[in-house]
């Protein structure tokens, strides 16, 4: 067993201080279940010297000029990639994906970023636009409250603080506290550049006490929020009551709509790789594959084939393809989804509910054909390495049933014709649609249409959610 690491300070106003209460939360190793550090159970009045904080430091960085502030994140980016190995191994420990995927993904992608919006704050013009007799400006919306999740959790920070940040305004952060330690060494990193006090503030805790402290503190201008759809509702509920801006996103239940003239082999093993990435622990993952009815059992072969592939083991081993889950509850919710799908009727082509893994919250990749959309599998987020296999009678039912969700994160589309999959991509209600396999693009905006949420991340459209627009009248 490791060393226990003690992180029970929050960071406010510059300085790592203590929180005002007194209860400690264990962060556990996913693969190992021992408990690998501590934080601090944050409360309601360390919200509160965070906000102010934060409030007090906004003049001065807001008045800054925005290659001033993109300065300071590139400051940060260097010193991330300098300690890219330690960064990478953090937070493997901390939420379980193997080493080999959490270099370029839990890392890559954050410093990816961090970079965009520096380049972001030093080019871009704040007042672009006149419409007749007005100038139409920019300005940073205030004091941004952000709260973020476990499964990519430096990535979903750096959305929201880098973003923020670049724009002008001041912080104060809760991020998760089931995987927090990444989040924990960003802040070292703000600490050792020298950003200024207040700026950038951390309290730790959980959601129903820190989150709502933040959504409904009256010095909070905007709370961006990334989680469940059913927190992101609880987030709106109470920020409504101050009426700040609210930025959500949100579950998903995406659709791999796979076309009669695509190369099945190909969609299939791609879509295989796009559902069980981070063991399924992702929001846009693409959990319904939608193939042609009469060629179900042969996708299903296909995934079963590519899919059992997949080495299931410790995040520290090089052939290891699926870490465990986050915790023991992501344990039960998903073998619980599984056991529920073989008893409404879905076929377990291969069923991953046991591992042999002696110790961790493993599971092993599982596949279902013979999925309909009534099927609990085929409506709800499972958050594990679950693909379902539905069959569909043509493209127009291709199109219905991919829709046919509360959701509308991500999507992805399969043909052999391109202007075909360009015209099927445009029928889909999601806020990301992959065509062929193509590329995550880290400066593309992302997020949700329906229940999957408001606002978008990433890019200068995730830069402007943190802008507010004033029009001065000459």
């Amino acid at each position: 067993m490791s060393e226990v690491l003690d992180r029970t300070k929050i960071y406010i106003d510059g300085s790592w201080v203590d929180s005002q209460g007194t209860g400690r939360i264990d962060v556990v190793n996913p693969a190992t279940e021992d408990v690998i550090a501590v934080v601090a159970e944050g409360t309601a009045d360390d919200v509160d010297r965070a906000a102010k904080a934060a409030r007090a430091a906004f003049p001065a960085w807001s008045a800054l000029s925005g290659k001033e502030r993109g300065e300071y994140l590139r400051k940060a980016a260097a010193l991330i990639q300098e300690r890219l190995d330690d960064f990478t191994a953090l937070v493997s420990r901390d939420m379980g994906m193997p080493l080999g995927f959490a270099k370029p993904i839990q890392i890559g992608m954050p410093l990816a970023n961090l970079a965009a919006f520096a380049e972001l704050a030093a080019t871009y013009d704040f007042d672009a636009h006149e419409v007749g007799n007005s100038l139409i400006v920019r300005e940073p919306i205030g004091v941004v409250g952000a709260i973020t999740p476990w499964n990519f959790p430096l990535h979903q920070v750096v959305l929201k603080v880098g973003g923020a940040l670049a724009a002008g305004c001041t912080v104060v952060l809760k991020p998760t506290e089931v995987a927090p330690l990444a989040t924990y060494a960003l802040a070292d990193v703000f600490d050792e550049i020298g950003l200024p006090a207040g700026v950038f503030n951390l309290v730790s805790g959980f959601g129903p006490v820190v989150g709502e402290a933040i959504a409904g503190h009256p010095e909070v201008d905007m709370v961006s929020f990334t989680g469940s759809t059913r927190a992101g509702k609880r987030v709106a509920v109470v920020a409504a009551e101050t009426v700040k801006k609210v930025a959500l996103e949100l579950g998903g239940k995406s659709a791999n709509v796979i076309l009669d003239d695509a190369d099945l082999t190909k969609a299939v093993t791609d879509g295989v790789a796009k559902c069980f990435l981070n063991s399924g622990q992702t929001c846009s993952a693409l959990t319904r594959m939608l193939v042609p009815a009469g060629k179900v059992d042969e996708a299903a072969a296909i995934a079963a084939q590519v899919a059992q592939n997949y080495s299931v083991g410790d995040p520290t081993a090089a052939t290891s393809v699926l870490g465990p889950l986050v915790n023991s509850n992501q344990l039960k919710r998903v073998r619980g989804y599984i056991e529920q799908g073989i008893a409404e009727g879905a076929h377990a082509v291969l069923d991953g509910r046991e591992t042999g893994q002696e110790s961790g919250y493993f599971v092993g990749p599982t596949v279902f054909s013979g999925v309909t959309e009534d099927m609990t599998i085929a409506k709800e987020e499972i958050f594990g390495p679950v693909l379902s296999i539905i069959g569909y009678q043509d493209e127009d039912d291709a199109v219905r049933i991919a829709n046919a969700t509360e959701y509308g994160l991500a999507a992805g589309v399969w043909s052999g014709d391109q202007d075909r999959a360009d015209r099927v991509a445009r029928q889909l209600r999601a806020g990301q649609v992959e065509v062929n396999g193509g590329a995550f693009n880290t400066n593309a905006p992302f997020g949700g249409y329906k229940q999957s949420g408001i606002g978008r991340e990433a890019g200068v459209l995730g830069f402007e959610e943190f802008l507010e627009i004033k029009s001065i009248q000459r």
